[in-house]
Parts: C-alpha cells; sequence; structure tokens
C-alpha cells in the first residue's frame, strides 16, 4: 500500500467514495474532495480545499448548513461561535485615597452612586425593609463577638503568669543595666504579643460561631421570610423576553469531564423543557494543543449527542488577557447584549435544568437582583480525603451557609461560579481595571468574584444567596497538596482585594468581605506567631530567674501566677466555639433523618473521625498558608511542579518533599518542649503530632482504594451517594464513555489525522491576509517544526502552528507526501498508543 492509498484509506469516507478518488497524488484527492474545484498556489496548501470535506464526512451531525463559511483568504472557517453584537465594557480607575474623595465631596464632585434612586416606591420600600433589617443583624453580630471577645481577651490576661503589668515604668528604667531592663520587659512584650493575637483569633473564631448559629436556627425552623427562593412559587413559565447563557470558561481542564458535566447538565435543562431558553458557552483559555485539539473534538461530540447545533458554542481565545475574568469580560463585550441573564459554570460544575430554571425565575420575580448564588454541593470524588472533606461541606456547610444569608441578605458573597448573573448590569458596573502601582499587588485582579459582587452592589444590585435551593453540584481537590495549590492562588487574590478595601462607594458589608478575604489566609501566621510567642514565654519562664521587683523601692515581690482553672475554662469555652457547629450540624442530621448519611452510628462515627482529621490537617494548612502570605508580601513564588498522577494520588516521595520541614519542625519543638516542660508539651500536642505525621496523613488520605473502602463501611456517606440524583449518574456515565474514546497527543493527530486535521484547521484562530512576511514566518515555522522531531517542539511553538489554518495544512500535507523525508514525525505517529475509539469520527 503506497502513501497515497493510506491517506484515502485514512479518510471518513465508505469504501465507494475511496475508491471514487484519484490514487496518483495527494494535491488530487485533495482537489477531488473539493466541491469548489479551488486552485492554491502552493502544492501543499491544497489540503484547505478538502477541510469541508473532511470534516461533513467526519462529524455530519454535528454541523449545520451556515456553519462552514469562507474566511477573507477563501479557506475554510467553523463559526462555532454566533453573530457577535459588541458591547462597551469598560472599567473605572479604582479611587482608594479616602483624603481625595472627601475634597471631592466638598467641592460637590462626589459621585458616590445612589443605592435606590432607579427603584419604583413598591421597590425601594422592599428593598429599605431588608437593608434596614441587615443593617441591625449586623450591628448585633458586631456586639456579640466584640463582647465575647473582650470577657475572653480578660481572662487570657488573667491567665498569664505576669501580673506586674501596672508596675512597668519605662521612666525608672532609665540610667540601670539594659540587660536588666531587657529581662524585666521580655516576659511583658511577649504577653502583649500574646493577649493581641489572641484577641484577634478569637473574634475570628467567635465570628464564625455565631454564623453558624443562627443558620442552625434558620434551617431548624425552617422558615424565612427574607430567603430570595421564597420569591416564586416554582412552576411559573419562563419569560422567552428573557434568554440565558451558561458560560463555562476553561483553561487546561481534563477534557472528558468538563464535557460529562456539561452533557449531563444540558439533558437536564432539556428535560424540564425550557431548552429554548438557554444557550451554552464553552469560552476556552487552553494553550496546551494537546487538550485544545481534544477539547474541539469533544464539542464535535457533544453536538452530535444532544442535538445542540446552534445552542451549544465553543470559543477558544487568541489573546488570554485577565485569565478567567477577562474570558468572561470577552463573552460579555461580544454577545452579552444578546442576553438577560448569564450562569457562569467551573469545569467541574454541574447543575439540573431545574434548579437553572428557578434560578431564572428568581431572576425574573427580583429585578433588583444582580447576582443570585447557589450553594453547590461537594460531590463525586473517591479519595479519602476529598470524601471526608464532601462530608464536611455537606454536613457543616448548610449552617454557614444560611448564616451569611441571615447576616448579609441582598449584600452577600459570589463565588464566581454556579450563579446567575444579571448581565446588563454586570457589563455596566462590573469590568475589573488592573489594580494600579508596581509589586506583587498590582495588575490584574486574580479573585474576581468578590470585587464583582462588590461592584455589584454599589450600583444597586442586591446580591444573594439561595442557600435552600437544591440541585447545584462541584467537585474538591483530591488531596491535600492540590487544596494547597488551590489555596497559593486565592491567598494571593484576596490579599491584591484588600487594596480596594476603601474604594469610593464600596457597601460596608463587602468592605467586610475583602477583610474576611484577608483573614482566611492572614489567620495562619497569627495563630502561628501566637503558637511562638507562647512556646517564647514558656522558654523565659523555665530557663530565667523571674523578675520579682520591677520599681527601685518596691515593697513586696511580683511572683509569677499560675491560674489552672481559669485555664481549662478558656479553652473548654474556645472549643466549644470551635466544634459547637459541627454539634450542631450532626444534631441537624439526626433531625432531619440520618439515614442518607449512613445511619444514626455511622454518621456519628463520621463526624468524630472528621474531626480527628481537621484536627490533624490545620496545623499543616496552617504553615503552609503561612509561608503563602509570607511569600505574598516578599515577592515570592512558590512554584508548585507536581508530576501528572492519573490516580490523583500524592507519592510518598512528594509527601515527604512538601512535608518533610514540617516533620522537622515538629520534632525539634516536641523535643525541646519535653527538655523544658512536659506539662507545656501536653499543650502542644495536638500540634506537633500533627506536624510529624503530616506526611503519612497526606499520602494515606490521597488514595482512591482507602476512601472506596470507607465508602463500603458507608463512613463519610453523603445523600449525593446514597441516592445520587439522575443529573449525577449521568455524569459518572458519560465521564465513562468519554474516558473510553479520551483523545490523547492531540497536536499529533491533528498534524496527521485526515479529520482531525480538517478540524483544526476549520478551528484555527490566526486568520491573517496573505502577506510576504507572513509566508515568511509561516515557512520558517513548518521547515523548523520538521526538521526537529516532535518531542523537541515545546508547547507554545506548538500552540503557534495550532492557531494558524495554513501551517496545519502544510504540516499535514507534507508528512503524508514525504514520509522518508519526515520519518521522524512518522515514526512518532505510528509509536503513539493510539485509541480506536478516540479516532473513531461518525
Amino acid at each position: 500500500m503506497n502513501k497515497i492509498t493510506k491517506y484515502i484509506d485514512a479518510l471518513p469516507l465508505s469504501d465507494a467514495e475511496k475508491s471514487a478518488l484519484p490514487d496518483t497524488s495527494l494535491q488530487a484527492v485533495h482537489q477531488a474532495l473539493d466541491d469548489e474545484h479551488q486552485t492554491f498556489a502552493r502544492e501543499d496548501d491544497s489540503p484547505l480545499g478538502s477541510v469541508k470535506a473532511r470534516l461533513a464526512h467526519s462529524w455530519p451531525d454535528s454541523l449545520s448548513g451556515d456553519q462552514l463559511v469562507k474566511d477573507d483568504e477563501g479557506r475554510t472557517q467553523l463559526h462555532a461561535m454566533p453573530k457577535a453584537r459588541r458591547s462597551s465594557m469598560i472599567p473605572d480607575p479604582w479611587r482608594t485615597n479616602p483624603v481625595g474623595r472627601f475634597w471631592d465631596r466638598l467641592r460637590g464632585r462626589d459621585v458616590t452612586p445612589r443605592y435606590l434612586s432607579r427603584l419604583t416606591q413598591e421597590e425601594r420600600e422592599s428593598e429599605q425593609k431588608w437593608r434596614t433589617v441587615g443593617t441591625i443583624r449586623r450591628y448585633i453580630l458586631l456586639l456579640l463577638t466584640l463582647s465575647q471577645t473582650v470577657v475572653a481577651t480578660w481572662y487570657m490576661k488573667t491567665i498569664l503568669p505576669y501580673q506586674g503589668w501596672a508596675l512597668i515604668n519605662p521612666a525608672d528604667m532609665v540610667g540601670q543595666n539594659l540587660w536588666i531592663s531587657f529581662m524585666q520587659l521580655l516576659p511583658y512584650v511577649l504577653q502583649s504579643g500574646i493577649l493581641i493575637l489572641f484577641a484577634v483569633l478569637f473574634c475570628w473564631v467567635s465570628a464564625g460561631f455565631w454564623t453558624a448559629l443562627m443558620g442552625f436556627l434558620q434551617l431548624l425552623i425552617g422558615r424565612d421570610k427574607y430567603s430570595i427562593s421564597a420569591s416564586t412559587v416554582g412552576d411559573e413559565p419562563l419569560n422567552p423576553a428573557h434568554r440565558t447563557a451558561l458560560i463555562m470558561p476553561i483553561c487546561n481542564e481534563d477534557v472528558d469531564r468538563v464535557f460529562a458535566g456539561l452533557r449531563a447538565t444540558w439533558e437536564s435543562v432539556k428535560a424540564t423543557g425550557n431548552a429554548a431558553h438557554f444557550d451554552v458557552y464553552i469560552l476556552s483559555d487552553s494553550y496546551n494543543p494537546d487538550i485544545c485539539v481534544a477539547e474541539q473534538k469533544a464539542w464535535m461530540e457533544l453536538i452530535a449527542e444532544v442535538q445542540g447545533e446552534g445552542q451549544i458554542f465553543y470559543r477558544r481565545r487568541c489573546r488570554r488577557v485577565k485569565r478567567k475574568s477577562g474570558n468572561i469580560d470577552d463573552f460579555c463585550r461580544r454577545w452579552g447584549s444578546q442576553y438577560s441573564y448569564m450562569v457562569v459554570l467551573d469545569a467541574d460544575s454541574v447543575m439540573t435544568g431545574e434548579c437553572l430554571s428557578s434560578l431564572v425565575r428568581l431572576m425574573e420575580a427580583n429585578p433588583n437582583a444582580g447576582i443570585i448564588q447557589s450553594s453547590p454541593r461537594a460531590s463525586g470524588m473517591d479519595t479519602l480525603y476529598a470524601r471526608c472533606q464532601q462530608f464536611a461541606t455537606r454536613v457543616y456547610g448548610p449552617l454557614f451557609t444560611a448564616g451569611l444569608h441571615f447576616w448579609q441578605l441582598g449584600e452577600s458573597h459570589y463565588w464566581g461560579h454556579n450563579a446567575i448573573i444579571r448581565v446588563k448590569p454586570f457589563i455596566e458596573h462590573c469590568a475589573l481595571a488592573p489594580l494600579p502601582g508596581e509589586g506583587n499587588f498590582a495588575g490584574s485582579i486574580l479573585s474576581h468574584d468578590f470585587v464583582e459582587a462588590a461592584l455589584m452592589r454599589r450600583a444597586g444590585w442586591g446580591v444573594w444567596i439561595a442557600y435552600d435551593l437544591p440541585g447545584s453540584y462541584e467537585e474538591l481537590p483530591p488531596n491535600l497538596l492540590d487544596e494547597l495549590k488551590r489555596d497559593r492562588r486565592w491567598c494571593q487574590g484576596n490579599l491584591m482585594n484588600f487594596r480596594l478595601f476603601l474604594v469610593r462607594g464600596m457597601h460596608p458589608v463587602h468592605r467586610a468581605v475583602f477583610l474576611t478575604g484577608v483573614m482566611s489566609y492572614l489567620s495562619a501566621p497569627l495563630w502561628f506567631m501566637f503558637l511562638a510567642l507562647s512556646t517564647a514565654l514558656q522558654v523565659v519562664h523555665a530557663l530565667t530567674e523571674p523578675q520579682y521587683f520591677l520599681q527601685p523601692r518596691q515593697l513586696f515581690p511580683v511572683w509569677p501566677q499560675w491560674r489552672p482553672e481559669l485555664a481549662i475554662a478558656l479553652f473548654a469555652s474556645t472549643m466549644v466555639l470551635l466544634f459547637l457547629p459541627k454539634l450542631l450540624s450532626i444534631i441537624l442530621v439526626w433531625c432531619k433523618g440520618p439515614k442518607e448519611y449512613g445511619g444514626f452510628i455511622r454518621v456519628t462515627l463520621s463526624l468524630l473521625l472528621e474531626v480527628l482529621f481537621s484536627v490533624l490537617l490545620a496545623p499543616v494548612r496552617m504553615l503552609f498558608h503561612t509561608v503563602f502570605v509570607v511569600s505574598a508580601f516578599l515577592g515570592w513564588e512558590v512554584v508548585w511542579n507536581s508530576p501528572q498522577r492519573d490516580d490523583d494520588s500524592t507519592p510518598w516521595g512528594e509527601a515527604f518533599m512538601r512535608h518533610g520541614s514540617q516533620l522537622l519542625l515538629g520534632l525539634v519543638w516536641a523535643v525541646g518542649m519535653a527538655w523544658l516542660d512536659l506539662r507545656f508539651l501536653f499543650w502542644l500536642a495536638p500540634i506537633v503530632v500533627s506536624l510529624i505525621l503530616s506526611p503519612f496523613v497526606s499520602a494515606i488520605s490521597s488514595r482512591a482504594t482507602v476512601g472506596l473502602r470507607t465508602k463500603r463501611w458507608k463512613l463519610f456517606l453523603i445523600p449525593e451517594e446514597y441516592s445520587p440524583p439522575q443529573v449525577l449518574k449521568d455524569t459518572d456515565a458519560y465521564l465513562t464513555l468519554n474516558r473510553q474514546r479520551s483523545l490523547d497527543d492531540g497536536f499529533m493527530h491533528a498534524v496527521f489525522n485526515p479529520s482531525f486535521n480538517a478540524l483544526a484547521t476549520a478551528m484555527a484562530t490566526a486568520r491573517h491576509r496573505h502577506g510576504h512576511i507572513l509566508e515568511i514566518a509561516r515557512e520558517r515555522h513548518v521547515e523548523q517544526a520538521l526538521n526537529e522531531t516532535p518531542d523537541k517542539l515545546n508547547r507554545d511553538r506548538r500552540l503557534v502552528l495550532l492557531s494558524d489554518p495554513v501551517t496545519m495544512s502544510r504540516l499535514h500535507y507534507r508528512v503524508w507526501a514525504a514520509p522518508e523525508k519526515y520519518s521522524s514525525w512518522v515514526n512518532a505517529y505510528q509509536q503513539l498508543a493510539l485509541n480506536p475509539l478516540a479516532l473513531k469520527t461518525k
């Protein structure tokens, strides 16, 4: 079989169609496939003429009549997106200087948005009512939190051993020996630092406690007059004038999982009968060429399998500006004006059609709602770590989400996905300008969701959490190290966002959201400093003689005091604040029926194991988050070069590499305290034991085998595992199907395989006009690529080739026309582990 015959045999044609093709030359084959019989100046451009035929035969059920068009140079182009209708989306510069804003007010230039200016009288009264209630509730929260903190801090001050605070007078120390002055002051300096850190950390814990408590009461009573979900009956027909876009920004994601979840979501929408009100947009920022080709293939298969022509669209951006937020902004500028609402999905999001329809109904029933955030439930993972986290979020999460809603009402959080957004105000008010200046906290905003929610509320639109709306799902990281990689990005983003704390017009609640975002990571170094100062105070007490006389003419000595009864009381109170929300959560499960969680005994045992697991992980997260915060302030880049892991498990070598310093710190800390004072080691035991065990916990908890064993034992069971909803069953089924036909080495297939080459050529994004300099550059790219072995062609160069229809055409032609000359490419392709199901196109 010669090379021409081999090529014809690789085409997606019937035997009769193949036999009708000429076998004289590759150029003749492509000309025969071209129904327009185009002629090209270059022989290796002839595959451009057959793109339409190859596509039509490969994916006949995926293409509608108007999708294949000609670009300005007469090359076939696959229109994977509808026609754009551009809107202006211009960000306002950030004004963070309060002095400048005050001066503007004095000069009558205050342009702070007036929240209620555009509402009708009835809407204004309703808005004002819940805003007043929300303000009162937040003052109560502030009072409760501060009162608890003051009392606890006073107890802490009483517990500390050195009580000569009132006798410290720096003026009396002038002239005395510096060492004596230093030793007199050192214990009190350490104690002052401990007290300040304790107050901040206790306030943080107290706020979480009151949030969970109010969430518990809200869920236990079951009635919430301010729940946004109660504003509709639930069966109202959707308004055909208001269309909704489901947008999924992705970047180098697991293609099989992305399209499995998307297919399950879309089929659930179709089952409601409301599919005509929705369109789907897959917005890719992927820069891995293999993944780009796999995405294109998966999109074509999805359209064919769900009959999604004209409703499911795909786009890969040429310029990846501002990451995810820039991807969403690009969609809004080009197609946003065609939709009233958009639902943002993550790569692992799955939502039922009823949930999506309910979100649209809520938007229509609440014309002043700008964002309505659903409460995603975690499911779908099998590792021990992920199953434990799934159980925790499923049991404890509803309390905190309901509690957030209780305190925030319509000035709430937006988490960046599984939420519906009113498009017009988003375009007008939520464009994100880069943060001014230089350094690590300047430039494009990373954690865009909190900022977009703040801007939406600043413009007068409500931001709500539909905490009681079912049918919204997501997945969690499979292991601790993957979670920490995500936390590294979130830490940087939250620290950047705090620069917006004083921005003009921000609502106080969203200023508090920026503060809590910072505290969620800053609490780690504060806790570490608290432990370090406590250890230092113990060292001072054990190794130095107490200074009994702090003033020159002091009559009576100041003895170090120990108040174990107060220490135990304060410790017990703190434990109550930390663990009572968990107990309340399990009480709620008991009241509503523990069957779906494995029954009374198993859900209780799961709770105890989760508490133990969280105790083991808390010090580990503390040290990692401390490194993240310090590195962010110092401008260091924390690089994670984790190997690819198909089962998402952490190898032992990587576990000891990542956690080795923590293990060493735990050992040194434990040995040092055992030598100084065994009693203090007892209090430190939960910390040092967790650090010593960190590599073992990290590696073992990442194993899916261990997680599946606990699933068989019905431990960490959640309702989505006990009785999976249809949309999750479908996701698993489609994921299995996609894994069977998964396409690896997509770039090589786009070079060699006629079907994938046609798809890559038709969807290439670089549609330049003909030019002499451009031709020279194209020829250089192709020649350099073919004169090297494929493994030496890096990702960026492959992406340049993949993005140009002409270079892909020429690569395809040359490797087939001269296999002897380009044997390194041919041999590399033949050595690939080809999946016949992946290459089956129709």
